[in-house]
């Protein structure tokens, strides 16, 4: 699964556009100095996401949404289409 398609199935998963849960995070005083487990536990009990997903999430919250250009253009099932991550729900996507 593409990084991206994590961020595409959470939406789907929650009703909010990653962006949206990337400002919850930060309401709730979560940036890259917070510890991943905190925020994991933060999306299970408030959004009912397992872990692989909310890892996704963790990433864009401590880092943006710039991801490792490694797995970009390659042909595994980890590709990327870009190394930026679209961020504002996929149906808006261009």
């Amino acid at each position: 699964m593409t990084f991206q398609a994590y961020l595409d199935t959470i939406e789907t998963k929650t009703g909010l556009t990653p962006r949206e849960l990337i400002a919850q995070a930060h309401d709730r005083g979560y940036d890259a100095t917070t510890k991943a487990g905190a925020i994991i536990d933060w999306l299970k009990t408030d959004h009912n996401l397992g872990r692989g997903h909310a890892m996704a999430l963790v990433h864009v919250i401590k880092n943006g949404p710039r991801i490792s250009s490694k797995h970009v253009g390659s042909t595994g099932t980890h590709r990327d289409e870009s190394d930026t991550l679209w961020l504002d729900g996929k149906d808006t996507r261009p």
